[in-house]
């Protein structure tokens, strides 16, 4: 056996019988691996749209160093690789008959495996969206404090869960349908939501939860309508999901940015957020025969 194995298998519980340890060793580095495979684990294969998932891990003399999920959709993600790991990975799926549509993972590792892939596959790579992820340091209400309150979405509130969904999608270029036969198939579907609210009870902001695993929380989404925005009020709902997240017992809070929107960066800095990594998402493109 070579010093270093990739090995694939399409049964979650037994990759986590090995990789569970990893991957909550950096609960906040590996925050996507841990919440999509729990979301693997819990529903199984209708969790991304059928069968065809496909899991691996990097083992050297019995210890994982890396892993990535391959979702029937063609969407890679990976944990921290060096080059040399990145092309290796690259490599094997090819050999093995895989189809990429696009990888998610820090930039250094993204970029890598994007590049690999090129020389592998011939698949045309395009940078789709640079991120920052963040964490939670001391948590800082920003000052003014707006007025008004956070409260927990229910039921009573689903329509207006869905249409504001809609919206921070079509903000961020999701293509993607949302609406009561859809909302369950969606990623926005598992989270937890808290309205901010101005004193009179009406919801000017939302912020979204994502379940606890392996003791991190991510934060997302979190979306305030164009013509309210300005006053204070992200701000306000993302301190209320974080203090709850902390108050759950979550050992880390982390979230997203989009490295190109200077507004959410600076707000999240504001309130306590912490950058742990540059990540990226690359599109492949396939010539035609």
């Amino acid at each position: 056996m070579r010093p270093d194995a990739w090995h694939l298998t399409e049964d979650i519980d037994e990759f986590l019988s090995h990789a569970n340890d990893f991957l909550c060793s950096r609960p906040a580095l590996h925050t996507m691996q841990l919440t999509v495979l729990e979301k693997l684990r819990t529903r199984g294969a209708d969790a991304y749209g059928g069968a065809g998932t496909v899991v691996g891990r990097l083992e050297r003399a019995g210890e994982v160093g890396a892993t990535f999920y391959r979702l029937p959709s063609g969407g890679l993600g990976v944990t921290p690789l060096t080059p040399e790991q990145a092309g290796t990975l690259a490599e094997h799926l090819v050999a093995l008959g895989h189809c990429l549509r696009s990888i998610s993972a820090d930039h250094n590792t993204a970029t890598a495996f994007a590049e690999a892939w090129q020389r592998h596959a011939g698949a045309t790579p395009t940078l789709r969206v640079r991120l920052h992820l963040y964490r939670l340091g001391t948590l800082t209400p920003p000052e003014p404090f707006p007025p008004g309150r956070g409260r927990l979405a229910g039921e009573p509130d689903h329509e207006h869960l869905m249409r504001w969904c809609r919206e921070f999608a079509e903000d961020v270029g999701e293509a993607v349908s949302i609406d009561a036969a859809s909302w369950d198939g969606t990623r926005f579907a598992e989270k937890r939501y808290t309205f901010w609210e101005t004193p009179d009870g009406t919801p000017v902001s939302m912020a979204g939860l994502n379940p606890m695993v392996g003791g991190q929380v991510r934060v997302d989404p979190v979306y305030t309508p164009a013509h309210l925005r300005g006053r204070g009020y992200a701000g306000a709902v993302t301190v209320e999901v974080s203090r709850a997240a902390r108050a759950a017992g979550a050992k880390e809070v982390v979230l997203f940015t989009n490295a190109a929107n200077p507004t959410s960066n600076a707000l999240y800095r504001r309130v306590g957020y912490r950058p742990i990594t540059d990540w990226a998402a690359y599109d492949f493109a396939y010539g035609t025969p």
